[in-house]
């Protein structure tokens, strides 16, 4: 069984030596998140890390654009410091048994199986909570009490009384920051209470930067020259403001690249190499599979023109 322990935070998320303590656990559980090799701890991980270090922290709200890595941060971070994580992930019909848990026949009698958010606060892990604003503030109401730090009563379960373990976290990621989606982009969001939202310390995720992410494609795809991973991130930088209105060069672009669209692409590129030899492209050729398909006809044009402007048709 793992037991609480500190770590040097900067040691841990840098390198070097900080004198700085944050809280972890010696050893990882079986709900502990791996270490990804090839992620890198970008610039907002100085927020969430703070957040860490504070004692009994107010809930932590993360908002930002589709694929930012707001869920794989939290993983990575939880993941250095053998954290269990507790996850769920929101919609318009999630109730709120969904999270606490709820009766179920086993071995022929009924038995209370625990949900994702009272694992955590028994077992001291983090809840993340994904999509958090596609429920209904409604449901979302019933854990106000919770974020507040109180003890959770389960009727379904004779009343048990569940008290948060002292390593309890609660993270909630969402593509909006609780007051709906002004933009449009993000069908399904909904407007959070404004009571409920008082409760969290809220905190915006962008995506990493151009050399954070050259980097991660050199270090994956080494096969692959730096050039044409470098020209991938700046075609991805492009179509993210385009998605956002920030270009005027076409019409908005209805889709657009996250990180882990980014890396798909450089694995099909890799995979489709072989197209080369009859004059096909890879790099446009898995384009198409990676984001294009997702996208209507004119906006798959037009980023089909937008990534011939930087690979030209000759490139393999």
């Amino acid at each position: 069984m793992a037991h609480p322990r500190t770590f040097d935070a900067g040691l841990l998320f840098s390198g070097k030596s900080s004198g700085t303590k944050i809280m972890g656990y010696d050893a990882p559980s079986e709900y502990t998140p791996s270490i990804d090799p090839y992620y890198t701890l970008h610039n907002e991980v100085r927020d969430v890390v703070v957040w860490f270090l504070m004692p009994n922290p107010d809930p932590l709200y993360l908002f930002g654009s589709v694929g930012a890595g707001k869920s794989s941060l939290i993983r990575q971070i939880a993941a250095r410091l053998n954290y269990p994580v507790f996850e769920a992930n929101g919609h318009d019909r999630l109730e709120f048994p969904d999270l606490i848990g709820h009766l179920a026949v086993h071995e022929g009698s009924m038995v209370f199986e625990d949900g994702p958010l009272t694992m955590a606060m028994k077992q001291g892990g983090i809840f993340l909570f994904n999509e958090i604003d596609l429920c209904s503030p409604a449901t979302l109401a019933g854990i106000n009490t919770i974020l507040d730090g109180s003890p959770l009563c389960i009727a379904e379960n004779n009343g048990e009384l569940v008290v948060p373990d002292p390593m309890f976290r609660f993270i909630a990621t969402a593509n909006s920051n609780g007051a709906s989606d002004e933009t449009g982009l993000y069908q399904g969001v909904l407007r959070q209470n404004i009571a409920f939202m008082d409760r969290f310390i809220v905190t915006e995720i962008t995506y990493p930067s151009r050399q954070v992410e050259c980097g991660i494609l050199h270090r994956m795809f080494p096969v692959l020259p730096t050039e044409v991973t470098d020209k991938m991130v700046d075609l991805a930088n492009d179509v993210r403001k385009n998605f956002m209105g920030a270009s005027s060069a076409h019409d908005a672009l209805e889709v657009t690249f996250s990180t882990r669209t980014l890396i798909r692409w450089a694995k099909l590129t890799v995979a489709f190499q072989p197209l080369a030899r009859q004059g096909i492209s890879p790099v446009l050729y898995a384009l198409d599979r990676a984001l294009g398909f997702r996208a209507s006809a004119p906006s798959r044009m037009a980023l089909r023109e937008m990534a011939e402007r930087i690979f030209p048709i000759t490139t393999d």
